[in-house]
């Protein structure tokens, strides 16, 4: 069975770990974690680093004393056991006073609030050396249509992301935002709600350059979308700063379960990804460039489980990536995996349609591309072979062969 190390780079929310099993429909069923076992307990299992929401940390509302006893008994607890704080976040969701939002509430000063907040906690994220500040907004959006008006929302929104992005660079933090999409819940509709909403976002900004995309497994499941599609998108752009996993089981509320206890094929297919660029034929080659940032788990341990399961549940998201991982290194390494890939024209896609220097002039003069083409080969005939691929993936993943 894989162990976890540090160079492994899994990390955990503090808010992960610490769900206390509140949900619409009940209380908790565990108490408070305190956040210094926390930080011991994912130093045992592997892991390298914690991350929070400032709320997670210390109460909303707390006064500074309370506050800072928070912060230097968690650089205690980082000093004691080598993690690290690779990511902080704020919340703007949970405080009755951001029921309508934070960047874009439309009470001018519930926004001028949210962003007093988030430059706070930009100063806690440079002190702990967080190099990524991820922006959930939860409840920036709507739920009736005549309540909100969408472009002075986003509008609102760029004019938040532009303010953080000189606050970080005036103060030189090295520091990077990281936009989290999501569809709905708790609003009906969220805004930014895939990883195609928040890219075009993004290229509106002032400093484009310093916001990128923290994608969440489950988000865009809810959206009935393919995550690592969208993940291989983030990374076509260069804009996957961070990213979050667990699973989720087809379009409904957020379940946030264990990495894998989902689309396990997705999962299988995402590990590859982040891995090793994506499948491709030949020796050593890739499809294009890994992942190589935190593997950060945003998951629920599940409302019927103690405190050993929740331990059992931050292990288990960790060994399910390393067995992915090691199962993707075996399908690449497979010679009837490379003949199939081979056979699907995998790797042709990579090869630009027009030659060298070929201009429409010349693709209009080819004949062999349109007026010679025999279109009606591909009748009952010339198959990718796509099946087959996947067959052969499904029994890697099963340990098969």
């Amino acid at each position: 069975m894989p162990t976890p190390t540090r160079d492994d780079k899994f990390s955990f929310g503090l808010w992960t770990i610490g769900y206390n099993g509140t949900d619409p429909f009940g209380g908790p069923t565990r108490p408070h974690l305190d956040v210094v076992h926390a930080v011991e307990k994912l130093a045992e299992l592997g892991a390298y680093g914690l991350t929070f929401h400032d709320d997670d940390l210390f109460a909303f509302g707390s006064t500074d004393a309370e506050r800072q006893a928070q912060i230097d008994r968690l650089k205690a607890a980082l000093a004691d056991t080598g993690l690290i704080v690779p990511m902080v976040t704020t919340n703007l969701f949970s405080a009755p006073v951001f029921k309508d939002g934070g960047f874009t509430s439309n009470d001018r000063q519930v926004r001028r609030f949210a962003l007093r907040k988030v430059l706070r906690n930009l100063d806690l994220a440079a002190e702990l050396g967080a190099k990524t500040f991820v922006m959930w907004g939860g409840r920036e959006g709507a739920e009736y249509d005549a309540a909100k008006d969408i472009r002075a929302a986003l509008e609102r929104y760029r004019e938040a992301v532009n303010l953080l992005g000189q606050y970080v660079t005036d103060k030189g933090y090295d520091i990077r935002f990281a936009i989290e999409p999501k569809p709905n819940e708790p609003r009906g509709d969220i805004l930014l709600p895939t990883v195609g909403h928040a890219l075009a976002f993004i290229s509106s900004l002032e400093r484009p350059e310093l916001v990128g995309l923290n994608p969440e497994v489950g988000h865009e499941q809810m959206a009935g979308l393919n995550f690592a599609a969208g993940i291989a998108q983030a990374l076509y752009h260069g804009k996957l700063f961070h990213i979050d996993l667990n699973g989720q089981r087809g379009i409904k509320y957020d379940q946030d379960l264990v990495f894998g206890h989902g689309d396990l094929h997705n999962a299988f297919a995402l590990v590859d990804l982040l891995e090793n660029g994506g499948p491709s034929t030949g020796s050593g080659t890739t499809g294009g460039p890994a992942y190589t940032g935190p593997r950060h788990f945003d998951y629920k341990p599940s409302r019927t489980e103690d405190e050993t399961g929740v331990w059992d549940s931050a292990a288990a998201n960790m060994r399910t990536y390393l067995l992915l991982k090691e199962r993707a290194a075996a399908f690449r390494a497979d010679p009837e995996v490379q003949e199939a890939l081979a056979a699907a024209r995998v790797d042709e896609l990579r090869t630009p349609t027009l030659g060298s220097g070929e201009s429409y002039d010349d693709l209009l003069a080819d004949r062999s591309a349109f007026e010679d083409f025999d279109a009606s080969a591909y009748f009952g005939a010339r198959g990718f072979g796509f099946v087959r691929l996947q067959q052969l993936a499904t029994e890697h993943l099963m340990g098969a062969r």
